[in-house]
């Protein structure tokens, strides 16, 4: 009986390591962003506006609100050179209106640092490789791609964009494409063919980065929706739909009519903190 004793006591005074929690929510999406040098100074601003308008629309935020647990979990990444670093952000969970703009006041203040070559299957391998070990569980995981031209050959050896397509099937992660047409009318196709993975994934396409901000909201409704519904987006847009279809037509929601740029503070704000980090942590 001392002995029984004795050894209670010493269990307790040996520390236990507490395995942290996960954070629930129900989908974990990673923004993987072009930079490359066929995207100049003004379209690359285009884009970032074009997320941080899309988090700050009422419909996003009614979808992400729509959830099993009412939340998501979103990070950024910046890609161009296959062969040169890559910029992203810590993971934000996102389950108010609050949070959104916190997000989206980092997205607006974010500064370009990568240009070089096409890499976009480096960018989508760095997306993947941010769901190992991030603190976050949740039954959807979710890389959100936009560029505006077809992979560039390698100079050097690097992950291309068949590898990180496996890399996507075998994890069970969906790769979803928004192709910018400007410079390349087939890159819709090409999306389709080359880049898209994963069950419900699909590809829109638009003419130009103009008509970028109002695609990326539609794009965040149907892939953050618990339930996707096609009915969302419109029969007339310049968006070409490739993959997975839903088998039944849902009503379309009455929409909010899209925030202006105006609506974001000056440049200046001490709010934004606009450089990307290099940490797999959640935003506190």
């Amino acid at each position: 009986m001392p002995g029984r004793i004795l050894i209670a006591l010493v269990l307790l005074l040996v520390p236990v390591r507490v395995a942290a929690q996960e954070i629930l929510v129900d989908l974990e999406l990673v923004l993987a962003v072009d930079a490359s040098s066929s995207i100049d100074a003004g379209e690359f601003r285009l884009q970032l506006n074009g997320i941080a308008l899309a988090f700050r629309d009422r419909r996003v935020l009614s979808a992400i609100l729509s959830g099993r647990t009412g939340q998501i979990a979103v990070a950024m990444v910046v890609w161009a050179d296959a062969s040169l670093p890559i910029d992203e952000s810590d993971w934000f969970i996102i389950a108010s209106a609050a949070d959104a703009e916190r997000f989206s006041n980092f997205v607006y203040g974010t500064r370009r640092r990568n240009m070089g070559g096409t890499g976009i299957g480096a960018g989508i391998a760095w997306a993947i490789r941010k769901f190992d070990r991030n603190g976050i569980a949740a039954d959807r995981q979710v890389v959100d791609v936009s560029g505006d031209g077809k992979e560039t050959p390698p100079r050097e050896i690097v992950v291309t964009m068949p590898t990180a397509r496996s890399m996507a099937l075998s994890r069970g992660v969906t790769i979803n494409g928004l192709a910018i047409l400007n410079a390349d009318a087939t890159l819709a196709s090409w999306y389709a063919n080359n880049v898209i993975a994963g069950p419900g994934s699909f590809v829109i396409s638009v003419a130009g980065f103009e008509s970028f901000a109002e695609a990326m909201t539609r794009k965040l409704i149907r892939e953050i929706e618990h339930r996707p519904r096609i009915g969302a987006l419109p029969e007339d847009a310049d968006a070409a739909f490739t993959g997975w279809r839903h088998p039944r037509r849902q009503p379309r929601r009455s929409e909010s009519p899209a925030p202006s740029l105006a609506a974001f503070p000056p440049a200046n704000d001490r709010r934004f903190r606009g450089r990307p980090t290099f940490r797999g942590s959640v935003a506190a």
